[in-house]
């Protein structure tokens, strides 16, 4: 039940985004406005006894530094203003087909093998990327300029599971979320001018959805996520993570009576599918495990 309401949160990520970017936030303001809350937050927890947080030793700082410039800042900086000029149920399925990509780097880095099978299903993933970017712009077989950031969005994530594997068996995973959050907040800062007066130009609800992304999207899901993997396996409770990008599409057609077109939502399809076939067919249970344990902040 929390795994599900984790990934219900994680899922309205998207419409809320292009909620507050349409109600006057500015992609930058956004970004560093969520995470500046979820910094306190995350900060308020760690001085909570009974979590025991403890800081990082000083050798992994650098790497955790480095790792939070890329998954977080890198990630953040690229699906945001990629949001710009795609819709919310695009951006979810393109950031669901992540995994394809944290595979292909997972074989060249970590030296994972991949069954005949698990390459058909990359093959197919790659098929169902292009069908979701073809799908996304406003003429026939146009591509709007946001999937190519959201496509690096998808990468930078994928480099950050990829080089956070060392760290995961030493932190656990809220110290982890928090390092990294820290660490990521800092390059938004460049955003803060003119944060002050968006906030109170914006309308009530248009602040009060800023301010949810930067609660439970950011901060109170890694909570209910971390709470579901103490009490279940990792890979059943996993296997809700696949319905993110159907409930980014639910939720944006409910909230901003918006849905994807018909050819991104068949590449979109595809795309999860071969997600499915990878994760489950095609490599080890380990790594399947470890990618589920800790996700990029959406």
């Amino acid at each position: 039940m929390l795994g599900l309401l984790t990934v219900l949160i994680w899922g309205s990520t998207f419409a809320a985004n292009s909620f507050s970017l349409r109600g006057g936030y500015s992609a930058g303001h956004l970004i560093l406005f969520r995470f500046i809350i979820a910094s306190i937050i995350f900060a308020l927890i760690a001085f909570i006894p009974k979590m025991k947080f403890r800081l990082p030793e000083k050798r992994d700082i650098w790497k955790i530094a480095l790792l939070g410039w890329v998954g977080i800042s890198g990630y953040h900086i690229c699906a945001t203003f990629g949001q710009l000029t795609i819709s919310a149920g695009t951006a979810g399925m393109l950031i669901g087909s992540g995994p394809i990509f944290t595979t292909i780097f997972a074989i060249l880095i970590l030296k994972e093998r991949l069954s005949k099978v698990g390459w058909v299903g990359l093959a197919f993933g790659f098929i169902g990327i292009s069908l979701i970017a073809l799908g996304s712009g406003d003429t026939t077989f146009g591509i709007a300029p946001g999937v190519f950031l959201t496509i690096l969005a998808a990468i930078a994530t994928s480099i950050f599971f990829v080089y956070q594997k060392p760290l995961f068996k030493k932190y656990s995973a809220i110290e982890l979320t928090a390092y990294f959050t820290w660490a990521g907040t800092i390059p938004f800062l460049i955003f803060a001018p003119g944060l002050f007066e968006t906030i109170q130009s914006a309308s009530i609800e248009v602040n009060m959805t800023a301010l949810y992304i930067g609660i439970f999207p950011t901060a109170v899901a890694y909570l209910t996520w971390a709470i579901a993997l103490s009490q279940a396996n990792a890979s059943s409770i996993s296997s809700v993570l696949y319905l993110e990008p159907v409930i980014a599409i639910i939720v944006a057609w409910i909230w901003l009576n918006e849905l994807p077109a018909s050819l991104s939502i068949i590449g979109g399809l595809i795309a999860i599918s071969s997600v499915l076939i990878v994760n489950f067919y095609g490599k080890r249970n380990e790594m399947t495990q470890d990618h589920n344990k800790i996700k990029t902040i959406q």
